[in-house]
């Protein structure tokens, strides 16, 4: 179990890292500009496979983590 927890914590930090900057918003929230606040971006091609595989990951590393608890 432990194994598979590292494994997976690491893959999830990757794949964070990986994503692209999803945080301009607030920088423009602070700095006041709010041309490009409200457009709609749909996440397209390795965006949302990348998006996907997170959701995913952290589901198996959460799912891991209440079954070793209760073990």
């Amino acid at each position: 179990m432990e194994t598979a927890l590292l494994i997976i914590s690491i893959l999830l930090i990757v794949i964070v890292l990986l994503q692209s900057g999803k945080a301009e918003g607030a920088a423009q929230i602070i700095s006041g500009s709010t041309s490009e606040l409200f457009t709609h971006r749909k996440e397209r091609g390795s965006e949302l496979f990348i998006s996907r595989l997170t959701m995913v990951l952290g589901l198996a590393f959460f799912g891991i983590c209440l079954v070793s608890m209760f073990m």
